[in-house]
């Protein structure tokens, strides 16, 4: 009998302590929970100082917040960029921040009192540098022989393929239609995502994929390879920052505002770049891993706004459909 009731008293206590402990709850991509992903060791860090329990919940973030409404039950989102985050601000469903932003070491000034950026790289085409010289330009990729095989994500799908074709409006204008017409015989497919299409890109099913200028970090550091290289253009690249963000109706403020400032610290900013093999935010580059400090990088950044490019997109991604229809 006084076995059954300390076991009874043990149940007890563990319900009430399960009770009591807060939970965060984090709407993220599907790339950032899973257990390659950067979300496992992000958990375990911020769990060991707050004294809570952080769920994520994967899926399409803005898509899901939108539908939700005020009715979501997301503390946190993470992984939005700016060639989104026009929607999500006038939606009214997110917060300001109290993060101090002076520690970021973006190649951009940033100051938004909503979004706080936790990692960055430039949308870049990557190579198999024994079987092709590389590419200096824009130019010299769309004056390429067609049989090289070059494998993109579409921009009504892929964050990365929308990237790509505002990267395109950004270097070509008026003329962006024209230079996806010089594209168009290379392009061997168009994926929904980026993993379908890196994946072709390794399988030695394309010569070139659409990715990041920090993808051969991957290679270098993961698996020693030295043979994936970004080509890195005369006429610039276009920024890729992902952001997290506090929702305004949060049943856990305090804690929000904890993982808020989180995101910022070495204890997090150290966990990107092998996880999400993205460059820090706010780490200096001395502090950077070895295979992302050698990493060459574009003198000339290319970025729009969230206004320029949410009144950009349409036009954009019409450019590209249209050349690549004919």
């Amino acid at each position: 009998m006084k076995k059954t009731l300390l076991t009874v008293a043990g149940l007890m206590f563990a319900s009430v302590a399960a009770a009591e402990t807060n939970v965060l709850t984090v709407y993220a991509p599907d790339y950032f929970g899973s257990e390659w992903g950067p979300g496992p060791s992000i958990e375990a860090a911020f769990e060991a100082q707050c004294e809570c329990d952080l769920q994520y919940q994967t899926g399409d973030v803005l898509p899901r917040l939108l539908l939700e409404g005020e009715r979501t039950e997301a503390d946190v989102v993470i992984g939005l960029n700016t060639d989104v985050t026009k929607r999500a601000r006038e939606s009214g469903l997110l917060g300001e921040h109290s993060v101090d932003l002076s520690v970021l070491t973006l190649p951009i000034e940033w100051a938004d009192d909503v979004f706080v950026p936790f990692n960055y790289s430039h949308t870049a085409f990557i190579y198999d540098n024994t079987k092709l010289d590389g590419f200096d330009s824009f130019e010299d990729l769309l004056n390429a022989p067609d049989d090289v095989r070059v494998v993109i994500q579409d921009p009504r799908s892929s964050i990365s393929g929308l990237a790509l074709v505002l990267w395109v409006q950004s270097v070509y204008g008026d003329e962006a239609e024209a230079a996806w017409g010089r594209l168009a015989p290379k392009i061997v497919t168009v994926t929904q995502g980026w993993s379908e299409a890196y994946g072709l890109f390794t399988d030695g099913e394309a010569d070139v994929v659409l990715s990041f200028t920090t993808s051969p970090a991957y290679h270098i550091i993961a698996e020693e390879d030295l043979t994936k290289s970004a080509a890195i253009f005369d006429e610039g690249h276009y920024f890729f920052v992902e952001l997290a963000a506090k929702v305004a109706g949060t049943d856990n403020p305090e804690l929000a505002d904890q993982f808020m400032a989180f995101v910022l610290t070495p204890e997090f900013q150290s966990l990107i770049p092998t996880t999400n093999w993205s460059f820090p935010a706010a780490l200096p580059i001395e502090q950077w891993p070895e295979g992302f400090q050698e990493l060459p990088q574009p003198e000339t950044v290319l970025f729009y706004s969230e206004d320029e490019a949410a009144a950009l997109r349409d036009g954009a991604i019409e450019a590209w459909r249209v050349a690549l229809s004919q």
